[in-house]
């Protein structure tokens, strides 16, 4: 155990944690919380004592996990009915504290209106709203016509020259990462999943200017050939993966090209008919899912790094939990993973993407008090994550069920 500073805070108790190097969980742990910080986590009794008269929070036999990551997703209302920006700016709000809820405390949004996502993101680290951290890539970049195109979300252009003007202004804009659409998608009704939407050098335009600005760059892409291409010339994620080939995948593995696979697309029937979604892309989506599962298994299976993301809301109800956590679910159900990588998809591999994880990603000392809490023992079944039951965020306790009075 180690200890970074005395003073105050929380001390958490009666918990097993995993932590950053291990495989397993250390039980009977504590965690000293202090200001924003992981002040020491080792055996509760040495924790305890150097944590002094610090306020004990007893999780009562839970685990205790680092905070979740969604690397894809919107909080902008996904619905075929138009919404203003004034009330999409209440909704991305509501959707982020539902986020949160779920466990997930920092997000990538890919791709928001309006500029509300850089409000937003503003709003909650002030701490006027409550809701994970935020990474944005503000509009995503495509062709005239291309993949969203019809979306107020949209920063449309054409040529080398175009799309170097495009990532410069998400870039002045505040974007954190730049998103690119390379091919088609399910959601567009003029074009194809493997319709290709970009050319070599407008690629290469944007992959310059982002690098040269030090913003990584991700890409909606469905054909393994496309991805293959897009990889080899430098591109640092890859969002989806519908039709992911055996070329795609070796190079993918040989540069670590993180692919967040957004497994719950393909099979939420359920959802897509909530919010109105039209016959042929419900078809669609479904009919994608056996080669989407395919490509993602084998890229798993090579090494490819895998990091969690939905597309949907992190805390839109799903299957009996969440987006979330059913995602994280899909990796151990679909693709094979074992509890702990998927779990490592949904924390460390995110944070090492986003270049976070000497702050975020692990539980250990001197690391933001990013944590969550559930029943059971998610290392070894991964559906005990539908039992979340505490998260804070920073160091503040932003959810603990147990502490909440009957009658709520």
């Amino acid at each position: 155990m180690s200890v970074v500073s005395a003073g105050f805070g929380y001390v958490l108790v009666n918990c097993s944690v995993l932590d950053g190097g291990r495989v397993d969980l250390l039980d009977d742990a504590g965690i000293w919380v202090r200001n924003d910080r992981i002040a020491a986590f080792g055996p509760v009794d040495d924790v305890r004592a150097e944590a002094g008269d610090a306020a004990v929070v007893d999780l009562e036999g839970a685990t205790v996990l680092p905070g979740f990551f969604n690397m894809h997703t919107h909080f902008g209302e996904l619905t075929y009915s138009p919404r203003g920006a004034t009330e999409l700016g209440f909704v991305m709000a509501k959707n982020a504290r539902a986020a949160l809820h779920a466990g997930v405390t920092t997000v990538r949004l890919l791709g928001e209106a309006y500029g509300l996502d850089y409000g937003l993101r503003s709003a909650v680290a002030a701490g006027h709203v409550p809701g994970p951290s935020i990474f944005t890539a503000g509009n995503p970049v495509m062709c005239t016509g291309g993949h969203g195109h019809n979306s107020p979300a949209a920063a449309q252009a054409d040529g080398p020259a175009g799309f170097r003007k495009a990532v410069r202004e998400q870039i002045s804009a505040g974007a954190d990462v730049i998103k690119v659409m390379l091919s088609g998608g399910i959601a567009g009704r003029f074009e194809r999943i493997d319709t290709r939407q970009l050319r070599e050098d407008e690629l290469l335009a944007v992959l310059e200017v982002a690098h040269d600005w030090d913003k990584k760059v991700t890409a909606h892409v469905g054909p393994g050939a496309i991805a293959a291409e897009a990889v080899r010339l430098g591109l640092d994620g890859v969002e989806h993966g519908f039709q992911l080939d055996d070329a795609a995948v070796e190079i993918m593995a040989e540069r670590k090209t993180t692919l967040v696979p957004t497994l719950i697309v393909t099979r939420c029937k359920e959802f897509f008919e909530r919010v109105g979604a039209p016959a042929w892309l419900i078809e669609r989506a479904l009919g994608a899912g056996e080669a989407h599962q395919r490509g993602v298994a084998a890229a798993a299976a090579a090494g490819v790094p895998l990091a969690v993301g939905t597309d949907m809301r992190p805390g839109d109800p799903f299957e009996g939990t969440n987006a979330h956590t059913r995602e994280v679910e899909y990796l151990v159900e679909l693709i094979g993973l074992d509890p702990v990588a998927a779990i490592r998809a949904a924390t460390l591999n995110a944070a090492q993407w986003l270049g976070v994880d000497d702050e975020v990603g692990t539980v250990e000392v001197g690391k933001r008090a990013d944590l969550v809490a559930c029943d059971g023992r998610p290392t070894t079944d991964i559906s005990a994550l539908r039992s979340l039951r505490f998260v804070m965020k920073a160091g503040k306790i932003v959810r603990h069920d147990r502490a909440l009075p009957a009658w709520a």
